[in-house]
């Protein structure tokens, strides 16, 4: 499979014996070429494939998905620091951040990810991604949107070009917010009862004490954002679903960079860190800006 360009294929399998028969090779022929690599998946799936290794196993990385990859928007990061850590040299990565029990906004924003990994990585020569999907466990419209965000898809023993690969990153429509949902309008002085509102209603989710003041701080992040760059004013709705708290900021502003809060920030750099610091605080964020509507709405989750 030897390619100098970007190759990210979403590898279709039903069973650990052809999960095993698609991978396993693909880390043996990069354990011979000498070439680093980077495995994310489930720790059961990392037990399995390291087992099989034996002692090439020192020679791959492995990361727990479930952790790296409880926020999708986490995973490109992860993914620039490995490959940029080898320079030019050719590199290889097996991540799965798609299993069963996903939610549909965490579906939602997995689709996005893997789409926005044909754009991070566009210039990025010799690098081979491997995106397990598992066939007997997920719904044919996941496995669809596989075919959708990767050029290449690998089934039934051979990897071919998908006929249903969309080059543009996908837009998905958030979930409508609760009629119960608690509404604050906000400007500049308003924001520590914005802080205030995300306190209590953190509480009442059931949020420990940390995650309570990660919440707090992610979402004074988005407000100030508001304020800053949305026309000085927003809107924060909240409300509790599936056992986590689910906060929203609406402002006027446009976010155009389809990457932002996926650049790790460098030392000397002076701005553009609030969302990345959002993306490190929060169990999932989900960022929309329509193409034609001065409407940008940033919904953040936090799970008890």
């Amino acid at each position: 499979m030897a390619s100098t360009a970007f190759h990210h294929e979403a590898v279709f399998y039903d069973g650990e014996r052809t999960y095993m028969d698609r991978l396993l090779p693909f880390l043996r022929e990069g354990v011979g070429a000498d070439e680093p690599m980077l495995v994310a998946v489930s720790p059961e799936r990392i037990r399995l494939l390291a087992d099989a290794l034996g002692a090439d196993a020192t020679r791959v990385s492995f990361v727990p998905m479930d952790e790296l990859g409880r926020n999708p928007a986490r995973i490109i990061p992860a993914w620039r620091t490995f490959a940029d850590a080898a320079g030019t040299a050719p590199v290889r990565g097996i991540g799965e951040p798609v299993w069963a029990g996903r939610s549909q906004a965490e579906l939602d924003e997995c689709y996005l990810h893997e789409s926005l990994l044909n754009v991070a990585f566009a210039e990025r020569r010799s690098f081979q991604l491997l995106c397990p999907y598992d066939t007997s466990a997920l719904p044919e419209a996941v496995l669809q949107r596989a075919r959708a965000s990767h050029p290449c898809v690998g089934e039934h023993g051979a990897t071919a070009s998908s006929g249903h690969y969309h080059s543009e990153a996908p837009v998905t429509s958030l979930t409508a917010v609760p009629g119960e949902a608690r509404r604050l309008a906000f400007d500049g002085p308003a924001l520590a009862t914005v802080r205030r509102a995300v306190a209590e209603s953190a509480r009442e989710a059931g949020i420990g004490a940390r995650k309570v003041e990660a919440c707090v701080l992610a979402v004074n992040e988005l407000a100030a954002n508001s304020v800053r760059h949305g026309g000085g004013r927003g809107e924060l709705r909240l409300w509790h679903e599936d056992g986590a708290l689910v906060c929203e900021i609406r402002d006027g502003g446009c976010i155009s960079d389809p990457l932002v809060g996926r650049h790790h920030p460098t030392l000397d750099q002076l701005g553009g860190r609030g969302l990345w610091m959002v993306n490190q605080l929060c169990d999932l964020v989900q960022i929309r800006t329509p193409p034609h509507a001065p409407v940008n709405t940033v919904r953040v989750w936090a799970r008890a």
